[in-house]
């Protein structure tokens, strides 16, 4: 999903995860209605769409250690990270940690660490959908492509269905498969990559990638 500030992007990928509540419409995953009102079908749509923020910094809980907070993603009543250890660390070395980083504080670590961290604790529970919200804006451009080559190996290795959400346009295009395009809260435009981005139809997606750093109608003036 891709739009300027304050498109909708955020709301629309919290209203997917059930932090929000849409006024109007449904919201459906694989064939379940996630507005149903039984505890039993919320839990179970709650692991298998999970949701990564944007700041890597006030994500993770700064008092536990990385392993407590993965297991209490594996397990939200007791969190034991013995109980889990395997699945731990099996998370950990999917994102390029570490053992050790099970024993360790989230201050230890760097935004782009603490950021996998986050994708690895959406992965615990082996959920169908990943939602990501904006991960790599807070992030430097090495570390954005650490993130994302990270996104595109768990694509290939485990088969991850992302929605991923940005305004970078470069980002966009080289994780995602298809794009929506947002204005307003109205989707604009949605299609193939490719298609969208070579051979755009609505006047604001031209616009959106003409003003794109290296676009036709990019100035610093």
């Amino acid at each position: 999903m891709v739009g300027e500030s304050g498109s909708g992007k955020s709301t629309l990928a919290k209203t997917l995860v059930g932090v929000h509540r849409p006024s109007g419409g449904a919201v459906r995953f694989d064939g379940r209605d996630c507005l149903a009102p039984g505890r039993r079908e919320r839990a179970r749509l709650r692991r298998d769409i999970q949701y990564v923020p944007q700041d890597p910094y006030s994500s993770l809980d700064p008092r536990r250690t990385i392993g407590q907070t993965i297991a209490e993603a594996l397990d939200p009543r007791r969190a034991r990270v013995g109980a889990n250890l395997a699945r731990i660390t099996e998370l950990l070395e999917t994102i390029q940690l570490d053992g050790s980083a099970v024993h360790r504080y989230p201050r230890e670590f760097s935004g782009g660490q603490r950021q996998r961290v986050a994708i690895a604790r959406a992965l615990a529970v082996r959920p169908s959908l990943v939602i990501a919200d904006e991960i790599t804006s807070a992030l430097d451009l090495s570390t954005q492509a650490e993130v994302l080559d990270l996104l595109a190996r768990l694509k290939e290795s485990i088969g991850l269905t992302l929605v991923f959400v940005s305004h970078d346009l470069a980002v966009v295009r080289s994780i995602s498969d298809s794009v929506l395009v947002l204005l307003h809260g109205e989707v604009v435009e949605s299609g193939p990559t490719r298609q969208v981005f070579e051979e755009p139809r609505a006047e604001y997606t031209r616009t959106l990638i003409d003003s794109a750093p290296g676009g036709p109608g990019f100035s610093l003036d």
